[in-house]
């Protein structure tokens, strides 16, 4: 009996210690299973080391001495890397990401910045913008004393359509506002990105603070950085793949039928009642306030000649490449010239136009082109039909009238 009793004892330790041994097992597969998962998400073609820069360094304690943020290539490869960042936002909130998992916070954590601000769309619950504030706590921990010289405390940065179910109905809608209205603000993404920009433009200066939006965002970028300029508010603007307004003009001009079908068209499109939508209405305001000015002198213009929009098109891209149609014959000696400096008729922009040659409309019109290391960049067009009619309104008083605005 006692030797049975023994014999039952180690029966039940053995039992006990294929269980132990069982847990040991099981936990060992549940963290390889981690690790694989791990390894594919890091595998996965938006992360950040595979789709990412690959030329674009980090901050380092170098940038005390020599600011990268100085260099320009620097500067829009790593902003066109935060837009990045807004994409897969709304992807991983798509997508139930965890914090481990999120493929977002890469795009900006590399950089030294921090996400302090998400710009949510109530008409759905998606995420359309961002606002990213210089994390002094990351870079203190690689030896950055100081937030490098140009390197913004504050960016904005609005992202495009995103041709997904959950977002792509209010996308679309938006796009189909600017092309009826050539206006976008009646849309409720407009009056988010307002308000965000100008309190981070409040609370760190408006010269510390940049705006960045590519095809759709950069609509948005657009004219919300228009309407704080005209409140004498100027902040860095950075505009990847602007959507232009020649289709809708277009459609507007080539007579009373076409005239006809647009009117039905727009009437079935987001209603023109919105607030501020109306864009005739904003023309003819504009256009009084411009007659008015040259006769009486507007003094609330007189500073607006500093905001200058940086945009980048494509050739190939025809939602973008009509900023690049000249306004009137230019000299050839002139097309490359800088124009920072508008007189009568003129506006302030910087165009960089890349041209590779014939490409198809979803490499033409991507954003991952904007860090590409064989990126070949002009500034072109001293004068742009588009740009002209975009920031017009900031720009209506002669010449001879302009002065400089105190400071």
């Amino acid at each position: 009996m006692a030797k049975r009793g023994v014999e039952e004892v180690m029966v039940v330790a053995l039992e006990e210690k294929g269980g132990a041994m069982a847990v040991v097992v099981e936990e060992k597969e549940q963290k390889e299973q981690k690790e694989n998962e791990k390894e594919e998400e890091e595998a996965h073609p938006y992360a950040f080391h595979v789709s990412g820069p690959r030329n674009v360094a980090k901050p380092n304690w170098r940038d005390l001495i020599n600011s990268s943020w100085k260099d320009t290539n620097y500067k829009r490869s790593v902003i066109a890397c935060f837009i990045q960042a807004v994409y897969l936002l709304e992807l991983d909130r798509q997508e139930n990401r965890t914090v481990e998992t999120a493929l977002a916070p890469k795009w900006w954590m590399t950089f030294k910045y921090k996400l302090t601000q998400t710009l949510i769309d109530e008409r759905d619950g998606s995420i359309f913008g961002a606002v990213l504030e210089w994390d002094q706590s990351a870079a203190l921990a690689d030896f950055v004393l100081i937030r490098p010289s140009g390197a913004p405390k504050a960016v904005l940065v609005l992202r495009g359509t995103l041709l997904k179910g959950p977002t792509i109905r209010r996308d679309i809608e938006d796009d189909l506002r600017f092309l009826a209205w050539e206006s976008l603000k009646g849309s409720v993404r407009f009056k988010g990105a307002l308000e965000a920009l100008r309190t981070v433009a409040e609370r760190y200066g408006s010269s510390n603070v940049c705006i960045a939006g590519h095809s759709l965002g950069a609509g948005f970028a657009l004219q919300v950085g228009k309407a704080l300029a005209k409140e004498g508010i100027y902040v860095d603007a950075h505009l990847f793949n602007p959507p232009s307004i020649s289709i809708a003009m277009s459609l507007r001009n080539i007579g009373e039928k076409a005239g006809f079908a647009w009117k039905r068209l727009k009437s079935l499109l987001p209603s023109s009642s919105e607030p501020q939508a109306d864009c005739d209405e904003e023309i003819k305001d504009n256009s009084l306030k411009s007659w008015l000015g040259n006769i009486y002198g507007d003094k609330a213009s007189m500073g607006l000649k500093q905001w200058v929009p940086h945009l980048y098109v494509n050739n190939s891209d025809y939602i973008c490449c009509h900023y690049t149609d000249p306004e009137g014959k230019t000299e050839e000696n002139e097309a490359n010239k800088e124009n920072t400096s508008p007189t009568n008729g003129q506006v302030a922009a910087k165009l960089f136009v890349m041209s590779k040659g014939k490409q198809k409309f979803l490499e033409a019109h991507g954003l991952e082109q904007w860090w590409s290391d064989d990126l070949d960049l002009q500034l072109a067009i001293n004068k742009s039909k588009l740009i002209s009619r975009q920031l017009k309104s900031l720009y209506s008083l002669p010449a001879s009238q302009v002065t400089k605005r105190p400071r």
